[in-house]
């Protein structure tokens, strides 16, 4: 077994990694991530104290699902392209995806977590790993830039201030000759509610990065442009919404209708 001792926003992953692996015992799992469920059957960790609700593990596992859909769409545009996993935690998205071994793929985190992936997971093809933490941007050395990029950051920009998200985006998008940024944000009352959660709040994770209009990114980051903007709710197509409460379900018609709440959290994928 192996022991964790992660606290504030490390600790987070624990969240998603545990929800990701209990949506893929479901009969109907979207994810159907083993790799999650055998990383927490591996983990010395009291799981069971964050009386995770079906609905949350649910949610987490479609963010997730949808992520990873533009993973996939961006490598099959882009042979031999680069992939960089930011702030990877202990998501298996590399192996969810499986993508062949002419994409470079790099999964960055802070060094202690980038250990515990090591002792978790197998090694394949085109994979590396690199622990850093990402306001160090000297970690971007080591990615070739001869290659489009694709820059996938699930569940992290809203633990940075708001100057570093900009900078990391700045970087990328003058390091790499073309690419896209796929992540998720959340408007000034997404983010309120999120600090709410009893599960991420157990963790002392400081939440601090809020996007109202995703269109002020073009201005902020030159060269980026917006390509999709999703809501949470756009995510559930009819078969994934069957399988949530009818809160849940009444909180998502809701979404669909009322702007300020539609951006509560949605995912943006922008291209550079």
């Amino acid at each position: 077994m192996e022991k964790v001792h992660l606290t504030r926003e490390k600790a987070t992953l624990l969240i998603t990694l545990f929800a990701k692996a209990e949506e893929s015992r479901l009969p109907d799992s979207l994810l159907q991530d083993r790799y999650a469920a055998d990383a927490v059957a591996r983990i010395d960790h009291d799981f069971s104290a964050l009386r995770m609700r079906r609905d949350e593990m649910i949610g987490l596992a479609m963010r997730a699902y949808s992520l990873d859909g533009w993973v996939r769409e961006f490598i099959a545009a882009h042979n031999g392209a680069t992939v960089l996993h930011l702030g990877c935690g202990l998501d298996s998205r590399v192996f969810r995806v499986d993508p062949p071994a002419d994409v470079n793929w790099f999964d960055v985190d802070y060094p202690d977590v980038i250990a515990l992936r090591r002792a978790l997971y197998p090694s394949r093809p085109g994979y590396a790993l690199i622990g850093s933490p990402l306001s160090d941007l000297g970690w971007l050395a080591q990615i070739p830039t001869d290659k489009p990029a694709l820059v996938v950051a699930e569940g992290l920009f809203l633990y940075l201030q708001e100057e570093e998200v900009l900078q990391l985006m700045r970087v990328v998008t003058t390091q790499f000759p073309t690419g896209e940024i796929a992540f998720d944000a959340y408007n000034r009352l997404g983010l309120a509610l999120a600090r709410r959660n009893r599960m991420f709040r157990a963790t002392g994770a400081v939440m601090r990065w809020s996007l109202e209009n995703p269109q002020n990114l073009e201005a902020q980051v030159p060269g980026m442009r917006l390509r999709i903007e999703q809501g949470m709710e756009e995510a559930s197509d009819s078969r994934q919404l069957a399988r949530l409460s009818w809160r849940a379900r009444m909180g998502l018609w809701l979404m669909r209708r009322v702007l300020p709440l539609r951006r509560l959290g949605r995912l943006l994928r922008y291209r550079y």
